[in-house]
């Protein structure tokens, strides 16, 4: 959501939301839904019925095509809008500046600003017409120039101008209006692709980070019991923290819990518990919350 809706970042944060309330506040108040995860049901099946609220393939496919949308609609526009070469000129060009007949043809020349063109191009082809180029754009790099010539004699200049480090620009009034026409289309289809793709992400959004707190709270009773054996005999806690604060949080859980195991506090603790490494491992269970993935500055739970 940071990525499609884009700066300021409280633009996105607004949207995260779990059940229309912000996400702190969902975690501290959260309860298991068991309308739609039914305790009575074995874990292997309730993991299941959780995975498949997760959309991935369905989210690869919706930001694939309208990131696609995206990078044709601003390649086309940084063409449109970018060096001498491949700006376009219909703004600028009129259909009088450029001669169309039986015989001649206007070119439209790219010269950089070190190049001396009034000079030279009427020596690149005998067929030019003298005193015909005329300054039809300029900006800090150079110019773009026309020249007016017999059209049998345009491959040969061209191929002379090259030699001259002269840029001849392939143009045509009607082409780049079509490119405009394209844009403009594009410009509208990905306004509307937008609103449709968030809209999407922020149902999509509450609905994965309901089913992650759901695995979260799954997890915690199943390492219990793994950890600590049956018969069931554990309290869940929520506690609240930041970056600064949560490695010291960390250290104050492990000195008062290092009675549950003691063998958590040696320096090479051999641990085959999947998922967890020997870093990872502690004499508590602990899992990660964070609540603010659409801030800058990260709020999380424990």
């Amino acid at each position: 959501m940071k990525e499609v809706m884009g700066p300021p970042g409280d633009k996105a944060q607004e949207h995260s939301l779990a059940n229309g309330v912000d996400l702190m506040n969902y975690v501290t108040k959260f309860q298991w839904d068991k309308a739609k995860y039914p305790t009575a049901l074995p874990l292997s099946t309730l993991t299941d019925i959780i995975s498949k609220v997760q959309s991935f393939t369905e989210l690869r496919s919706r930001a694939t095509a309208y990131n696609s949308l995206k990078a044709t609609l601003h390649s086309l526009e940084h063409n449109l809008n970018g060096n001498l070469q491949t700006c376009c000129l219909n703004d600028i060009v009129r259909k009088e500046d450029l001669v169309v007949s039986e015989y001649l043809t206007t070119l439209l020349v790219v010269v950089k600003k070190y190049l001396q063109w009034e000079r030279s191009y009427e020596v690149l082809s005998e067929f030019v017409v003298p005193r015909s180029s005329r300054k039809i754009f300029e900006d800090r790099d150079g110019g773009i120039f026309s020249v007016t010539l017999f059209k049998r004699a345009v491959c040969e200049f061209k191929a002379k101008a090259q030699e001259s480090k002269f840029i001849v620009r392939e143009y045509s009034f009607d082409v780049e209006e079509r490119k405009q026409q394209e844009i403009t289309k594009l410009s509208v289809h990905k306004k509307e692709q937008h609103g449709i793709f968030v809209r999407w992400l922020k149902v999509n959004f509450t609905q994965v980070f309901i089913a992650w707190l759901h695995v979260k709270a799954l997890r915690v009773f199943v390492e219990s019991v793994l950890r600590y054996g049956l018969p069931v005999n554990y309290q869940a806690f929520l506690l609240e923290t930041d970056r600064k604060h949560s490695k010291k949080l960390k250290e104050e859980l492990s000195s008062l819990f290092v009675h549950l195991d003691p063998t958590a506090s040696a320096k090479e603790v051999s641990c085959d518990i999947p998922g967890l490494c020997q870093q990872e491992y502690s004499s508590y269970i602990c899992f990660h919350i964070s609540t603010g993935m659409l801030e800058i500055s990260e709020p999380s739970a424990t």
